[in-house]
């Protein structure tokens, strides 16, 4: 029976893992949008999750390692350089497409419980589960099936940043727009540290809970104001 088990999640990871799976799923993921938005997130991540166990739990295949205390610092430093480049993108887009549409995050703000369910959802689908799908396995196995050159690479950036980006359609054409470009500079420092994707959703999670902190205790953008004074 056991010799059935693991020659079937042999099968599984092989078919799982074949170079034109990844393509698939990424054309198969934003139809499910058509029902809800969220299926076509839990889609691939159910896939990814599948060849995760069919491998025996191997997360180095998605560029996961053990976390260190550099990381944690690293990821500290990278968090506070992308929120004021973050800022600065957004002020410019702003100024032409105007505010990004967040009203769904409304309800959290002086709500204690709603603030720490958020948090909660916050760091393991969002900051995990979007890393663990779109850098760790879209990205990495989308340059992988074009031919892992650097050129490769590049080119599975822009697509999945692309992607990404308009998965937020909810947010609107700024909110759209400010997403692609924070995306494409997170996924190009990604290319020097695509063996540590812990260090990123590190980064996610520091940069979403720092936001969402300030929609909680319904305050202005210090970093924003202090940027448009220099301006």
């Amino acid at each position: 029976m056991l010799k059935i088990i693991t020659k079937n999640k042999e099968k599984i990871f092989n078919v799982l893992t074949k170079p034109y799976v990844v393509i698939l799923v990424l054309f198969f993921a934003p139809l499910l949008s058509y029902f809800d938005r969220n299926f076509s997130f839990f889609f691939g991540l159910a896939i990814v999750l599948l060849i995760l166990k069919t491998s025996n739990y191997n997360w180095s295949l998605f560029g996961f390692k053990k976390i260190t205390k550099q990381t944690i610092l690293k990821s500290f430093l990278f968090s506070f350089v992308l929120l004021i480049v973050d800022i600065c993108i957004s002020l410019i887009v702003q100024n032409y497409f105007g505010e990004p549409n967040l009203s769904s995050l409304e309800d959290i703000k002086h709500n204690t419980v709603g603030f720490i369910v958020i948090l909660i959802v916050v760091w393991t689908l969002v900051a995990f589960g979007e890393e663990f799908l779109f850098r760790g396995y879209y990205i990495k196995w989308l340059a992988r099936t074009f031919g892992n050159t650097k050129f490769a690479w590049i080119l599975s950036i822009l697509i999945i940043s692309t992607y990404f980006s308009l998965s937020h359609y909810y947010q609107g054409i700024s909110g759209v727009i400010s997403i692609f470009f924070i995306s494409l500079i997170i996924s190009f420092l990604y290319l020097k540290n695509k063996d540590n994707l812990g260090l990123f959703v590190l980064i996610h999670g520091i940069s979403d809970t720092y936001g969402l902190s300030l929609i909680y205790l319904d305050i202005e953008e210090p970093i924003s104001g202090w940027i448009l004074q220099m301006f």
